[in-house]
């Protein structure tokens, strides 16, 4: 991953033209096809296979008056007047004749129709008209509800001074959220950090024009993807709430990186390569981790949820592929003026500290690696003294002193954040979810204000009626049995009345419609719906009809309850693929479990100070907050997953650096030092920590500023999420990863990189940090400077694992061999060494020792290359042998690898030797210059001398393969 990154790197770098004219083309071909086919968002929620659902459907086909999306008007007369008098009644009249005329409404309820109850509140001072359309809230087209709020408005002027209408109900109960002005200071101020953090205005652009770029295409997708699929109103802005957040902060590590290798001297061009190479490949991974968190929101299953998270994932890849991308090729746009204020060409020659500390700068600057000196006594960390590098010293003296701090007092700075977070996560225990409806929006909404006009005159259940409905088509008295079951229910608790009991048209249907005593969002009222479903088997036995509860209510109650069930499972599910990705990342046990319950630290903090908000009401006006009470269902689940991402990013930025440093300086120590591996692995915290506090700091604020400008004129979907992204962003990276993790570290000490052998062999390697491009760049001159072996190898092994007890087994050990372009080379040894060695050149097994270049390539890290290029004939095992090495040789391939020439008999020896000396015709006549190669490997050596004497392969080079441990490994297991 890492050479693939630092060869884009590179190439995007010296075209960025190309680059970013291609960004800009697709962001242009996508916004022309999100204006030419988007249908716009739905906020129509579903739920497949549960009750709520069924029943809507079963009312969809038999009683479809009642199973479209409802609305109401609500008329609140002046005081002292009635509305059942003049002028009122004959207004009330007209309005329902007016109403009965607009398309899509398919039935008006008349507040005086004897046929209901209800609709006129007990002093008579106020009244309901209910409309129900046809079909759901989305299906209600602009020109009818504008049509609504005509009505509306002339019933408004036509009544005396002093009263009241408002138009609400479900078809207005949720508010399509949209930008404002205050989104934009969160930009300002990731653009201010920015420019503090890169001393720079020209480099401070970069991430800023890489993540609108980034979400921008996003957005255009999305709307896109309307044209067949439904997409919530909330999908698009929380795409541009990750969108920014990543988008700036992947790009900022790379331009960080770029940054420091450029002020230490590095070539641009090579310096945007690596940055991309090395952090670019922290960008991936970290990316990767979000992804996985958000489409793991199908672990609800609720279909808009795994929208929403498959969309937000959408806006994190693209903001990834963005950022090793488009970064480079801005940087390749600024050349050589990105050191910034400060380190112009004179100071570019000052070795700033960077990633990779030398034992040199450490005696230069009298300490070590770790950051204390020599003799293991605690200091300063070295940083560079000269005045045009001061503003780099004094960040790095504050972090040093902070680290410093913290792990000097690790149990008494991880017992402080402990309580802390512990004491942030107390209000958690009320945090109540409902979906959106009418009563969040704000004050000067009208559906809010219809809301609070039929909560005050009719009782909040008003505002959310539930539905039973059932079939009842076996009925001899389908009125009385609707009358019947009326009065069965008005006696649960928790129900005011029953407002409508009716047969359908053709009295096959039934429907019952509950007004509740308490708010759709009360907790009672979802209690409530269970004892209605807990009754409705009673009532079947008693009436032999099976009651289904139903309507926008139960809905909305049935996601929260699904929403609720998968919080565990989705809990194990990111708390464990924390582990294992960070197992595999820092090949450690310890390191993992602190990350993990770190970030659960997080998020029980955030959901505290959201429940603290939107539950008790602290801070709450100051915030915006219009009403107190259950947040977003979906809050929790989506928090969950996109704080786990973002946690994982500063973990692997802080502690890979740590280890980088640990395993550096345990590595010097051994030669030349009698310090603890203790007091080795608390420097490498301190070092690491300093190295690259910095970025992380950068990119917190970043991604808190952009969150937290959500909050206060955000849509109440969007506002408890950014709240507690902030929140846990704020936590994560300044409580939990700055201070908790370097304070645990210290209590671990060396122990804190300790793994089982048999999980570090099982666990695959993923480079993180780049290290394949920095092992790269190290051999780049290996062995000699423009060298011209086609193959080369020194001291090449290969271990597997024995299985059992047999632990690890040494195919072939310390292999060392040089071969020139056209030459052979003969490697014999046993049946698995052979068949490993010749896997090994041929790229499909990895050395686990020793350095290997191949065709010019170093293996592993050019392994996908090698694979391409190198032919491979195994002998060892196939049936036509001759053909199998006229395949590896097709494609006018110059270095093959024969694996097994002992297995073949005297007639196919002859007929590999004409094989081989026609293709090594073939390539001088197609090119003078043009020579094969051969890497043969037989158990015997007369057996390849006399495959190559028949061949005319007389420049031939032999070594033996040493296997160091008995043969418990088969040669199938090693082809595997």
């Amino acid at each position: 991953m890492s050479t693939l990154l630092y060869a884009l790197g590179r190439w995007s770098y010296r075209h960025p033209w190309r680059v970013l004219v291609s960004w800009l083309l697709l962001l242009a071909l996508a916004g022309g096809g999100a204006a030419l086919f988007m249908k716009g968002t739905d906020n129509s929620f579903s739920i497949p296979g549960t009750e709520a659902q069924e029943g809507i459907q079963l009312l969809d086909r038999s009683f479809p008056q009642a199973s479209g999306t409802s609305a109401q008007l609500v008329i609140v007369a002046a005081d002292g007047d009635q509305v059942d008098e003049e002028p009122y009644a004959g207004a009330i009249d007209d309005t329902v004749a007016h109403l009965e005329d607009l398309d899509g409404v398919i039935a008006v309820t008349d507040p005086f129709n004897e046929m209901v109850t209800g609709m006129v509140s007990d002093d008579e001072s106020a009244a309901i008209i209910r409309l129900q359309f046809d079909g759901q809230a989305t299906d209600v087209s602009d020109e009818t509800k504008a049509g609504l709020e005509d009505v509306a408005h002339d019933l408004r002027d036509t009544l005396p001074e002093g009263s009241q209408v408002a138009m609400g109900g479900d078809l207005f109960s949720t508010s399509v959220p949209a930008l404002s002005l205050i989104e934009a200071v969160g930009v300002l101020i990731a653009l201010f950090v920015l420019i503090v953090t890169f001393r720079s205005f020209a480099v401070a652009w970069f991430p800023l024009v890489s993540a609108l770029i980034g979400v921008g295409l996003a957005i255009a997708l999305i709307y896109v993807s309307t044209a067949f699929a439904s997409i919530s109103s909330t999908t698009p802005m929380l795409a541009i709430m990750l969108g920014l957040a990543v988008g700036i902060d992947y790009a900022l590590f790379i331009v960080a990186r770029h940054q420091d290798q450029v002020r230490a001297g590095v070539d641009p061009e090579e310096s945007a390569a690596r940055a991309t190479g090395t952090a670019g490949s922290a960008v991936v991974f970290a990316g990767v981790t979000v992804l996985i968190a958000l489409i793991g929101l199908g672990f609800a299953g609720i279909p808009f949820l795994t929208t929403m998270g498959i969309a937000a994932a959408v806006a994190v890849a693209i903001a990834v592929v963005v950022a090793i991308t488009l970064t480079p090729a801005l940087l390749g746009f600024a050349k050589d003026r990105v050191a910034g204020w400060g380190h112009g060409r004179k100071a570019r020659g000052i070795a700033l500290r960077g990633r990779r500390s030398s034992a040199a700068d450490a005696h230069e600057t009298g300490t070590d690696e770790t950051g204390t000196d020599g003799s293991g006594v605690e200091g300063d960390a070295a940083v560079p003294t000269s005045p045009a590098a001061a503003p780099a010293v004094a960040t790095t003296k504050k972090t040093n002193r902070w680290v410093m701090l913290v792990t000097r007092h690790p149990w008494v700075t991880t017992i402080a954040v402990v309580l802390t977070l512990g004491v942030m996560a107390i209000p958690a225990a009320s945090l109540a979810l409902a979906l959106p409806n009418a009563g969040q929006q704000p004050e000067s909404s009208q559906a809010r204000q219809a809301y609070d006009l039929t909560a005050e005159h009719f009782g909040p259940g008003a505002n959310g009626p539930l539905i039973m409905t059932g079939t009842i088509v076996t009925s001899t008295d389908p009125l009385g049995l609707m009358e019947d079951l009326a009065d069965e229910i008005e006696q649960v608790p928790g129900v005011k009345e029953v407002a409508l009991a009716t047969p359908n048209e053709t009295a096959d249907t039934g429907l019952i419609q509950i007004v509740p005593e308490t708010a759709p969002d009360d907790p009672a009222t979802a209690e409530l719906v269970r004892d209605l479903r807990a009754l409705a088997p009673e009532l079947e036995d008693e009436y032999g009809v099976e009651l289904l509860v139903t309507g926008f209510t139960a809905v909305g109650i049935d996601i929260s309850d699904r929403l609720g069930a998968a919080l565990l499972p989705f809990g194990v599910f990111v708390v464990g693929l924390s582990l294992v990705l960070l197992m595999i990342v820092f090949r450690s046990v310890w390191v993992p479990i602190k990350a993990a319950l770190g970030y659960l630290l997080s998020v029980l903090a955030a959901f505290g100070v959201v429940a603290a908000v939107f539950e008790w009401g602290w801070g709450a006006e100051l915030l915006h907050v219009d009403k107190t009470g259950p947040v977003i269902s979906f809050m929790p689940i989506i928090l969950m997953g996109v704080l786990f991402g973002l946690a994982m990013d500063y973990e692997v930025f802080l502690v890979s650096r740590m280890r980088e440093d640990y395993v550096h300086a345990r590595r010097a120590a051994a030669e030349h030092s009698t310090r603890s591996r203790r007091d080795i692995a608390v420097g490498a915290v301190r070092s690491g920590f300093t190295a690259s506090a910095r970025v992380v700091t950068a990119a917190a604020i970043i991604m808190f500023a952009v969150f937290a400008a959500f909050v206060p004129e955000g849509d109440s979907s969007i506002k408890p999420i950014a709240l507690g992204l902030a929140v846990g962003i704020a936590v994560d990276a300044f409580l939990v990863r700055m201070t908790l993790v370097p304070a645990v570290m210290a209590l671990l000490g060396d122990k804190a990189w300790w793994m089982p052998r048999w999980l570090e062999r099982i666990l695959p390697h993923f480079d993180i940090e780049g290290e394949a491009v920095e092992r790269e760049l190290s051999l780049a001159d290996w062995p000699e400077p423009h060298a011209t072996a086609a193959v080369v190898g020194d001291g090449v092994a290969v271990r597997a694992d024995g299985g059992g007890s047999a632990g690890e087994v040494v195919l072939y050990d310390d292999a060392s061999f040089r071969l020139e372009p056209g030459g052979t080379l003969i490697a014999t040894g046993d049946a698995r060494a052979a068949r490993a060695f010749a896997l090994t050149i041929a790229a499909r097994i990895a050395p686990t020792d020793g350095r290997l270049r191949v065709a010019g390539h170093l293996l592993p890290e050019r392994a996908a290359w090698v694979r391409a290029h190198v032919g491979l004939a195994l002998l060892g095992d196939g049936e036509d042998r001759v053909a199998a090495l006229r395949r590896a040789l097709a494609g006018k391939t110059t270095l093959v690898v024969v694996e097994g020439v002992d297995a073949l008999d005297a007639a196919e020896r002859d007929q590999a030797a004409a094989v081989l000396r026609d293709a090594a015709s073939a390539l001088r006549a197609s090119d003078d210059d043009a020579r094969l190669t051969l890497v043969v490997t037989s158990r015997t050596e007369s057996a390849a001398l006399a495959l190559l004497a028949d061949a005319h392969r007389p420049d031939v080079t032999s070594i033996a393969l040493r296997s160091a441990t008995p043969q418990t490994t088969t040669t199938a297991e090693v082809n595997a």
